[in-house]
């Protein structure tokens, strides 16, 4: 599926965030994300209607989850109930497009209920768990803080190297886009230069057959 007529979300995350946004019935949004190589994303959602108050006419709706590399490959593609959580991995640094859409046995003329889609996006291999069996010990809730807190510390040390190549790319296209305006203007100038002396050379050479000089 192209991405062309997609309504696009940008959203930079740098740990975790939640957030929510509209949604239509029948429709796909998009959010953007600045991943780094080789790291895991967790995300939970919950979808509802805009309004609670109000009567659902699609109580059965459900979220189609669409994940894209920075080249635009599906990475993976499910269909989930109103609420439910995916996973993946990049494989590659850049771009990654986390695509919604809602699912409806409605036809689109009659499709126009407003919805909320809550997202939380996590990155590591052991998000926390914010639903912790009141059971455990506190030394197995430390660790797998600690555990949470080393993923973190990893993914922004990929983050920032992934920064880091961004900005020597960007620094190598500045130099290269520098490198060929000089030349261009050495070029112009060397136009410019030829053009006025063969003029000069043809005015005089129409003085000296007039007979003026």
């Amino acid at each position: 599926m192209s991405l062309r007529g997609i309504g696009v979300l940008q959203c930079y995350l740098v740990l975790a965030a939640a957030m929510y946004f509209d949604l239509g019935e029948q429709e796909e949004k998009c959010i953007i994300e600045e991943i780094p190589e080789d790291t895991l994303v967790t995300g939970h959602f919950l979808l509802e209607p805009w309004d609670l108050k109000a009567i659902s006419h699609s109580p059965r709706f459900g979220v189609t989850v669409t994940v894209r590399d920075p080249n635009t490959e599906v990475l993976m593609s499910k269909r989930y109930g109103k609420f439910g959580k995916f996973t993946f991995t990049a494989h590659a640094s850049g771009q990654h497009y986390l695509c919604f859409q809602t699912n409806s046995t409605r036809f689109a003329v009659f499709a126009g209920e407003r919805l909320k889609l809550n997202l939380d996006v996590q990155m590591g291999e052991h998000p926390i768990d914010h639903n912790n069996d009141k059971t455990k010990n506190n030394m197995e809730i430390l660790e797998n803080s600690l555990r949470h807190l080393i993923d973190q510390m990893m993914y922004i040390t990929r983050h920032q190297e992934y920064q880091r190549e961004k900005e020597e790319q960007f620094r190598q296209i500045s130099e290269d886009t520098n490198g060929k305006v000089l030349w261009w203007a050495v070029v112009q100038t060397s136009v410019l230069l030829s053009v006025g002396f063969w003029q000069m050379k043809r005015l005089k050479d129409f003085f000296i057959a007039k007979k003026l000089v």
